[in-house]
């Protein structure tokens, strides 16, 4: 029985010790309440500011050319803004290059929603890590962020709030 006792206080005394560093080491993205404001140009010259989506939940997406996770979430991400032509979804790609490069790394992966070059605006969204996907809602406000890549199921639960 003590033996027993013993193994019992060692497992959790371990399952402990693996949740701890599990939280320590999953990234945060840090980003302010209110979402910073913005002015990028899409690939295709049109103008995007958050100021426009005023009242429509936006996705943005932060993602680069050389991020095999961010490539693997676009089918989902494509998926989700053809279903939920409500919500706005943008692919906003940071080091990657000039836009002949993100250009380029866009029709690879196969993006069907706009993209722009965001480099100028990733920290103050606090994109530590890639991809990394911030959910503004219509009133300005992040109401999720998430750094790594997402499924459909989770993209859906993350922006159909």
């Amino acid at each position: 029985m003590r033996r027993m006792l013993k193994d019992w206080g060692l497992a959790l005394l371990a399952a402990a010790i693996v949740y701890t560093l599990a939280s320590w080491l999953k990234v945060r993205v840090d980003v302010p309440e209110d979402a910073p404001a913005f002015s990028l140009t899409s690939l295709e010259g049109d103008a995007l500011q958050l100021a426009d989506f005023e009242g429509q939940t936006v996705v943005l997406n932060f993602w680069a050319s050389w991020c095999g996770p961010c490539r693997a979430e676009v089918p989902a991400f494509n998926r989700f803004a053809a279903e939920h032509p409500e919500v706005a979804v943008l692919g906003l790609a940071v080091q990657s290059g000039g836009k002949a490069e993100v250009e380029r790394a866009a029709a690879q992966f196969g993006i069907d929603y706009p993209v722009a070059i965001a480099d100028s605006i990733s920290d103050s969204y606090g994109v530590s890590a890639l991809p990394t996907t911030v959910v503004v809602d219509g009133d300005g406000r992040v109401v999720a962020a998430h750094a790594g890549a997402l499924s459909l199921s989770a993209l859906e639960r993350a922006a159909l709030r």
